[in-house]
């Protein structure tokens, strides 16, 4: 685990399912209990219809490099030792646009700077993983797809 990290707050009534999913290895994505359109990040009333209804729909995990930086300094003391890395957005192959921010690594335990940041790029097929960053905290992550 990395010290010094901001961390989210898990237990967010907004968040709390997404977050549980992460713990449990499954990427969620919310999605209106009344008609359906999914959306990220979460909130409260559907921006489409208006509901207050809501469900959280399991993603595949599969994704694409949409965008790739490489952060110079890093912002926070606590990426300092793994610079040079990666910054990621993703596209998921399930909603394109649905989109995460994150990391390329070699596997969930990895790194950030496990993959050398100058060789991901735009369109890369990516898996997600889960990455322990706390007691309660697991963030997703994305490694290399194997197919």
């Amino acid at each position: 685990m990395i010290e010094g990290l901001i961390l989210p707050d898990v237990a967010h009534p907004e968040v709390a399912p997404f977050w549980a999913g992460c713990a449990e290895g499954e990427l969620r994505v919310q999605a209106c209990g009344s008609c359906g359109r999914r959306r990220m990040p979460p909130r409260p009333m559907c921006p489409y219809c208006n509901s207050f209804d809501t469900t959280w729909d399991v993603m595949s995990g599969r994704a694409r490099v949409w965008s790739v930086v490489i952060p110079h300094p890093p912002l926070l003391p606590a990426y300092g030792e793994q610079a040079p890395y990666n910054v990621v957005v993703v596209e998921l192959d399930d909603h394109p646009s649905i989109r995460f921010v994150g990391n390329v690594v070699v596997d969930a335990d990895a790194a950030l700077d496990s993959i050398e940041p100058h060789t991901v790029e735009i369109g890369d097929a990516l898996q997600v993983v889960f990455s322990r960053v706390a007691d309660d905290v697991w963030l997703p992550r994305w490694q290399p797809a194997s197919d």
